[in-house]
């Protein structure tokens, strides 16, 4: 790995999220794909984007900076998902996993961030 994010837990569970988002686009109908499917895809791929960019080698605020934006879009992917559900794109199960697995992560980059903060 070449990359210091590559190594970082709470990236590679951001990574496996984003991909997991993708395919639960893949059913929605094909009137949401420029809104909301546009929109949680969007907001899943910058959590683990914004990780690996404030881990590039910038001082600590600075990569605690990015993690705060790696929670916001964690949080706008739970808000899309409640979208879904409401719309009745998604059903509760499929929400429940989701939202636990958000949750988790939220938890992780929460703890990440405390850390890195704790450096300074």
């Amino acid at each position: 790995m070449a990359f210091k994010f590559e190594s970082l837990r709470v990236w590679q569970d951001a990574l496996a999220i984003t991909n997991e988002i993708h395919l639960l686009t893949k059913f929605f109908p094909k009137d949401e794909i420029y809104i909301l499917s546009s929109q949680i895809k969007r907001a899943a791929d910058s959590i683990c984007l914004n990780i690996a960019e404030g881990s590039t080698g910038q001082s600590d605020k600075e990569q605690h900076k990015f993690l705060g934006y790696a929670l916001r879009s964690s949080i706008e992917v739970i808000t899309c998902l409640y979208i879904a559900e409401k719309r009745e794109l998604i059903d509760k199960t499929i929400f429940t996993e989701h939202y636990n697995k958000l949750t988790n992560l939220i938890i992780s980059i929460q703890a990440f961030r405390k850390a890195v903060k704790k450096q300074n």
